[in-house]
């Protein structure tokens, strides 16, 4: 049995708008995620999830506080040092799925690791069909993006969010386009590469369901965490 590590780490992360007028949306937030969890964002429109989610993506970098990835310190990395990681460390999954729809499956799904390069193109391939496999899809891999269902899309898009093994996959409204049959499929997806693959997930949310389900569900009110949700067990066989 050992202690789950922790993959991102959140230290009094402000963050303000300035246009119209300076406006605060997010104040002091300070939390963290651990290896195999998965963990909701949950919170009224406007209390800073989103905002949220974009720093921790390493995308939004103007912000105070700082920010922790498997232990490597973010806050202040030049932008093409973020990119390296956010293609290494971290898969996205949106509300909208962002596939190129002239593009196979497939080779939407092998875009990102082609783009790190640490695999040869016949790899990349392999293991491009492999993701499609645990998401029921290989045998869609061949098919342009644009012939499939919305289910089926945004499955493709996980896909693609998995195809560099990341150890964190951050994720926007990821079943709000979804009915309630594909998001049942798209939450036991998550709950099994949280599970089997130790992946953290950190999932942003409207839906309380899925949110209520998750492992632990942090809810945020005008900038700031208000609950940080139920205890994730940090032990592992």
């Amino acid at each position: 049995m050992h202690i789950k590590s922790t993959v991102l780490e959140v230290r009094e992360i402000s963050k303000y708008f300035t246009d119209p007028v300076k406006f605060q949306v997010l104040k002091n937030v300070s939390f963290q995620a651990y290896e195999g969890e998965f963990l909701t964002l949950i919170g009224k429109s406007g209390s800073g999830k989103s905002t949220l989610l974009y720093c921790l993506s390493s995308m939004d970098t103007l912000y105070e506080g700082e920010l922790y990835i498997c232990g490597t310190k973010l806050t202040g990395l030049k932008s093409n040092q973020l990119a390296r990681i956010r293609n290494e460390k971290i898969g996205f999954v949106f509300q909208f799925h962002y596939l190129l729809p002239e593009f196979s499956c497939l080779k939407n799904v092998m875009l990102p690791a082609l783009k790190l390069g640490k695999h040869s193109p016949k790899e990349i391939e392999e293991r491009a069909y492999q993701k499609l496999e645990i998401l029921d899809l290989k045998d869609q891999a061949l098919k342009p993006a644009s012939k499939l269902s919305g289910g089926q899309q945004q499955r493709v898009a996980i896909a693609r969010a998995l195809i560099n093994d990341p150890k964190l996959i951050m994720c926007d409204e990821p079943t709000g386009n979804l009915d309630s049959k594909n998001t049942q499929i798209v939450f036991d997806i998550f709950q099994q590469i949280s599970k089997e693959n130790n992946q953290t997930i950190i999932a942003v949310t409207h839906d309380m369901d899925f949110a209520r389900n998750s492992d632990r569900t942090i809810e945020m009110a005008d900038g700031t965490i208000v609950s940080n949700g139920n205890g994730f067990n940090l032990r592992s066989e």
